[in-house]
């Protein structure tokens, strides 16, 4: 098979993985707060301005925190968990769909005992994400289903 036909076709293995795939860590500098999550790269077309990415977390793992420019699309593919959007937390299952809007705070968890994965569309350009100061996150907790979501 040539590479071309390779990148055209990925099939599919057990666990959530896909040939001609890397498995990566989620964030390569390792400069944000998160816990047992990786990444994959199943689809980067400039072309089409777009990338499409698989994370999967361990059960009780979760995303970084964080907001953005960018907006972007979420599908939930795998187990069940919970997702903060702004100040909305949601209850989230397999085929369920997430729009994150620009500059909105989120952030996924898996529910405690299962694996969670989801794939997610973003734009190939893209700004790179904000983390919350001690005053975001007072602001935010100000919401209790927020509070309770980030645990305080």
């Amino acid at each position: 098979m040539d590479t071309e036909q390779e990148q055209r076709f990925r099939s599919a293995r057990e666990d959530f993985r896909w040939d001609g795939v890397a498995h990566q860590p989620y964030k390569q500098d390792g400069s944000a707060p998160f816990k047992d999550i990786s990444r994959q790269v199943l689809f980067h077309e400039a072309s089409l301005g777009c990338e499409l990415r698989y994370f999967e977390m361990d059960a009780d793992g979760y995303s970084t925190l964080e907001r953005h420019e960018h907006t972007h699309a979420v599908m939930i593919l795998r187990g069940n968990g919970q997702c903060m959007v702004g100040a909305e937390v949601r209850d989230v299952k397999p085929l369920d769909l997430i729009t994150i809007p620009a500059w909105t705070w989120h952030q996924f968890r898996a529910t405690e005992g299962e694996a969670f994965g989801f794939m997610c569309m973003v734009n190939t350009l893209r700004d790179r994400p904000v983390l919350p100061t001690e005053a975001d996150l007072a602001e935010m907790r100000k919401v209790p289903a927020v509070a309770r979501f980030l645990g305080g």
